[in-house]
Formats: C-alpha cells, sequence, structure tokens
C-alpha cells in the first residue's frame, strides 16, 4: 500500500471565542481515534498532528491552523472523506465555525 498524507488548512471564525475555537481543534485531533473502519471496528488513521502556522514566510494566505492525517493507502483516505461517518459529523459540526479552509493530499516521493 502506498501512503498518503491529507493537509487541512483552515482558519476558525474571528467570532469564535478561544474556547470554541479549542473545541474545533480538539475534534480534529480525536478523529485519529473516532474513524473506525466497520468491518474491522479498527482505527485506520495512522497519525494526526497539528497546530498554528507559525510561519515566518508570510505565504499563509489567511490560513491559520495545519493538520496533517496520514493514511495506508488511498483507499482509507477515500473512505475518511466520503463515507466515514466520524469524519461526516466532524464537518458537519464545524464547517460553519471556519473562515477558511482549504485541503490538498500527496503521496511522500511521487512528484
Amino acid at each position: 500500500m502506498v501512503p498518503i498524507r491529507h493537509v487541512v488548512l483552515f482558519t476558525p471564525k474571528p467570532e469564535l471565542s478561544a474556547a470554541e475555537a479549542q473545541n474545533v481543534f480538539d475534534d480534529m485531533l480525536a478523529l485519529k481515534d473516532r474513524c473506525v473502519k466497520p468491518d474491522t471496528k479498527q482505527a485506520y488513521i495512522q497519525s494526526l498532528v497539528g497546530g498554528k502556522d507559525n510561519s515566518p514566510e508570510g505565504m499563509q494566505q489567511g490560513l491559520t491552523h495545519i493538520f496533517i492525517v496520514e493514511f495506508a493507502s488511498a483507499e482509507d483516505r477515500d473512505y475518511y472523506v466520503n463515507m466515514d461517518p466520524a469524519h461526516r459529523a466532524f464537518v458537519e459540526k464545524h464547517a460553519p465555525s471556519l473562515a477558511k479552509a482549504q485541503v490538498v493530499d500527496f503521496t511522500p516521493g511521487v512528484f
């Protein structure tokens, strides 16, 4: 299997309190344990890390937070994006809290 890295960048709406924004971040990180395959009942996200942007380059285009989700395969990523109930619930709950969002995926070493 070929690993896939799913990079999620977003900015919470400015009217969110610090606690509300932290809830979005905590829920995003919790997907690592909440996302399970229906057939195996096992978590399938290999790793999920994130944090606040701290780049000095000034090329963020308004994006303030970054999360990197690693999957063992495109099939796992596709299930996560299209079918996983935990991921879908996260998007439904938190998309209205975001001022800006961008998602890009890549396979390490494939150009």
